[in-house]
């Protein structure tokens, strides 16, 4: 046990308070030692042209790792006080300091790289990354641009039926229709039927003039758009023209056999359970199915079900069906869509907390 004896005299008394300040100070210095000696520093070594790619994301990458990365010459010094997140903000560094040698570095590919980092999965995505799934007639490589995206693709190759959800602009009719044209191309199945359900964002396609093919056509436009960057222009209207490929709402589907297609089930996030049930009771021999749609874009009237919602609860334990889940993480259309779906999300959390 330690005792401190204050002295009586002046002398003594000036003695000790030199020797209080002395400590304070030799405190203070420890400890300035013991938190400057806490930090990590690492130095990351590239070439000049790998510097330039990335030197406008290194703020972005210090704010979301709470470090500081400087550049010195062709090295870049990343500092914290956090081992971990040093590690993450190299991992970050390293990651685009590769993709940009054979592409252009993108605000989404930095965002996408960051949320990556944080749950572990960056050399994940890294390996797969440049896996080209198809290549389009204008030399295009279609390539799984998230982890969510290879799982999606991979689940369509293979399994006979997947049920596919998530946000806006995650790729889910794009690369649905990619894998139908892949399919078809490779002489797995002899044709392609995309379909829809009738029902549309609060407008009435009844009221559109000409026939039903004119009226559902600016409606189906989307899934031409993809087939005819896949197949190129003039590929899609000869095999359109020949039945090859079909487009046709959903309500057309009842009472058929669909065998040796590849059919593709879009919005079905607006599909009642008997209509999913009808269509998934249409798939013949040698068929694949893809059901694709968004929760959160559901255009049912207010207390309906929805028949994607059912279906993935009824069939999630069935062998041979795949049910892939994607996220905000997932979405590549544009930066700003991922922003506006955030801000959606955060509202009705919100009203859902709210109504309990």
């Amino acid at each position: 046990m330690f005792r401190i004896t204050i002295p009586n005299s002046w002398e003594g008394l000036q003695s000790f308070n030199f020797l209080c300040r002395l400590s304070f100070f030799y405190i203070i210095i420890n400890a300035v030692y013991a938190l400057w000696g806490s930090l990590v520093t690492e130095t990351i070594t590239c070439n000049r042209s790998g510097l330039e790619n990335i030197a406008g994301y290194l703020k972005n990458i210090a704010a979301a790792f709470g470090i500081t990365a400087d550049t010195d010459g062709d090295n870049i010094t990343v500092s914290g006080d956090s081992s971990l997140d040093i590690h993450r903000a190299q991992s970050v560094i390293k990651a685009l300091l590769d993709s940009g040698e054979t592409e252009e570095i993108s605000p989404f590919m930095v965002d996408y790289l960051i949320v990556l980092a944080r749950s572990g999965k960056i050399d994940e995505f890294m390996e797969v990354r440049n896996d080209v799934f198809y290549i389009t007639p204008t030399g295009n490589k279609i390539t799984a641009r998230t982890l969510g995206q290879k799982f999606y693709i991979d689940a369509l190759e293979r399994y006979p039926l997947v049920l596919a959800s998530g946000p806006a602009g995650c790729g889910k009719t794009f690369l649905g229709v990619a894998c139908a044209v892949k399919a078809l191309k490779s002489r797995q199945v002899s044709r392609i039927i995309l379909t829809r359900p009738a029902i549309e964002a609060g407008e009435r396609l009844g009221f559109l003039p000409g026939d039903i093919e004119e009226k559902v056509d600016p409606y189906m436009r989307p899934i031409y758009d993809a087939l005819q960057l896949l197949l190129g222009r003039d590929g899609f209207d000869r095999y359109y023209e020949k039945g090859i490929i079909e487009v046709s709402p959903l309500a057309f589907m009842r009472g058929r056999n669909l065998d040796d297609s590849f059919v593709l089930l879009d919005e079905a996030q607006n599909t009642t359970p008997e209509q999913m049930k009808m269509f998934l009771t249409r798939l013949g021999i040698n068929c694949k199915a893809c059901v694709a749609g968004d929760f959160t874009q559901v255009d049912l009237p207010k207390g309906g079900v929805s028949g994607l919602k059912d279906a993935i609860k009824v069939l999630k334990n069935v062998p041979d069906i795949a049910i892939v889940e994607m996220d905000n993480s997932d979405i590549v259309r544009n930066a700003l869509v991922k922003r506006i779906v955030e801000a959606y999300d955060k509202r009705e959390g919100g009203r859902v907390l709210n109504e309990e």
